[in-house]
């Protein structure tokens, strides 16, 4: 009997359960996520209002700043398969949740080291990779005040990952959402220089994000001290001591991650540096067209978390069924929505775009007019990228990552990537050929990933942990 068909004859009961159990756990995480997006959304939107050359220097420096961010993000997010799987085998787990807590935090040092000497180095970067002199220095100053993000948002991710296989994640979302209120308060004091601060202009927002992440992570922690549920496990105590056994299992589970994750975004990241070497309109239609279509991304992306969590749990407890169950409720729900959100930006591109730049204004019609046709092609691939980032999240929970990673190679880098400089350079599609790069990539490792989860049953990793 194949695995769908076995999920398809357990009782409605338990396939009503499992929806349940996925939207109350994914639906905090998806506004977490929506609400750290927030952040970057209004950091955008306020960069657009000093000038269309500030917000391509914005995008020019937060596309390179995600590039080593992502790939260090995918260290972390190992915790909450290890966390999960851990809870699975045994629901009254305290030392190995607390371990591995504190070598995901040890992790996040140690990588923070590198990625803080890169990003000081920003406007050095842009300039070598043919970038124009004057919005490349603008982009490092922002770079030299974003890079102390760095860490306190991977101490939040670690410790949501912990509160998360817990199935509490609602104080995650508490603390992002009154992180974005004041990061659109510290944007408004230091880029425009309000209450007798003086304008800092892009290098305000540096700060502004900075701060924001700081009082992200520091909320966390106080939940995680304070919480009767959280307070047990005393995350905090003995932290020097090392578990060099688990903090191996984090990396050996983590990189795969990581480079699944960097091949992913940086591809992203890629064709907004490819929009530079066309002009500067492209790359701020291109600014506002991902930044919608990341807003949207934010749902597959809980949808993601949720499902890591809720395949591990029954991976851990080894129960099949269960694992079907699980991994199907969220790919269905995640490829819905993203198809209804494909449809609604192509009936209302203009609607979407207001929310960055004045509709209004002769000088913009360019830089609207890119971003409409850019949508449309967003509009094509949400499906795909829903369902690459649903599937992606069920095999992590079965601690399956490193063929994963192998097809987001061949995937973004082998096809989409290829396929886009092509089209935008030597067919002269420019900034169109590139989205259709990038949509091409994502259904080839949608269609991977897919076929990797309906063989789950003859490669599932088995449980594995630091010890």
């Amino acid at each position: 009997m194949s695995a769908i068909e076995a999920g398809a004859r357990a009782p409605g009961s338990l396939w009503r359960q499992e929806i349940r159990a996925t939207l109350a756990l994914a639906w905090p995480m998806v506004l977490t996520n929506l609400g750290q997006t927030a952040m970057t959304a209004t950091d955008v939107m306020m960069m657009g209002r000093l000038g269309a050359d500030t917000l391509a220097s914005g995008a020019l420096g937060a596309n390179l700043y995600f590039m080593p961010l992502i790939f260090g993000l995918g260290l972390m997010l190992a915790t909450s398969p290890m966390i999960a799987t851990e809870l699975g085998r045994n629901r009254h787990s305290v030392r190995d949740l607390r371990r591995t807590v504190r070598q995901g935090l040890w992790l996040a040092i140690l990588i923070c080291i590198p990625i803080w000497i890169v990003l000081w180095h920003g406007e050095a970067i842009l300039l070598a990779m043919g970038q124009e002199p004057a919005l490349a220095h603008q982009a490092g100053i922002y770079l030299r005040w974003l890079e102390w993000a760095v860490l306190p948002f991977y101490g939040y991710i670690i410790l949501r990952s912990f509160i998360s296989a817990l199935e509490r994640p609602g104080w995650a979302l508490v603390i992002v959402f009154v992180a974005v209120a004041c990061n659109v308060f510290f944007n408004w004091v230091f880029m425009f220089g309000n209450l007798g601060v003086s304008a800092m202009g892009i290098a305000g927002s540096g700060l502004a994000t900075s701060l924001s992440s700081a009082l992200m992570f520091f909320g966390m922690v106080a939940v995680v001290m304070l919480e009767p549920k959280f307070r047990r496990y005393r995350l905090f105590g003995r932290f020097w001591r090392s578990d060099w056994p688990r903090f191996k299992g984090l990396l050996r589970l983590g990189l795969p991650i990581a480079g699944l994750l960097a091949f992913e975004v940086t591809i992203f990241n890629v064709a907004a540096l490819l929009m530079g070497l066309i002009d500067a309109d492209s790359l701020a239609a291109h600014a506002i067209a991902i930044q919608i279509a990341s807003v949207t991304f934010m749902v597959p992306l809980g949808l993601n978390q949720a499902v890591t969590v809720r395949v591990g749990l029954a991976h851990g407890a080894g129960n099949p069924a269960g694992v079907s169950r699980a991994g199907w409720t969220a790919y269905v729900i995640g490829v819905s929505f993203m198809a209804l959100m494909g449809l609604v930006m192509i009936l209302w591109p203009h609607l979407l775009i207001g929310a960055f730049i004045d509709l209004g204004d002769p000088a913009n019609a360019r830089v609207i007019a890119l971003a409409v046709s850019f949508l449309v092609f967003a509009a094509l691939f949400q499906i795909f990228d829903g369902a690459q980032a649903v599937a992606a999240g069920m095999l992590r929970g079965l601690h399956d990552t490193k063929v994963p990673m192998i097809y987001a190679a061949i995937g973004y880098w082998g096809v989409g990537l290829p396929l886009g400089v092509v089209l935008a350079f030597h067919f002269g599609l420019h900034g169109v050929g590139i989205w259709m790069g990038l949509a091409l990539g994502l259904a080839v490792v949608a269609a991977m990933l897919l076929a990797r989860w309906l063989r789950r049953d003859r490669i599932a990793s088995p449980l594995t942990f630091g010890r």
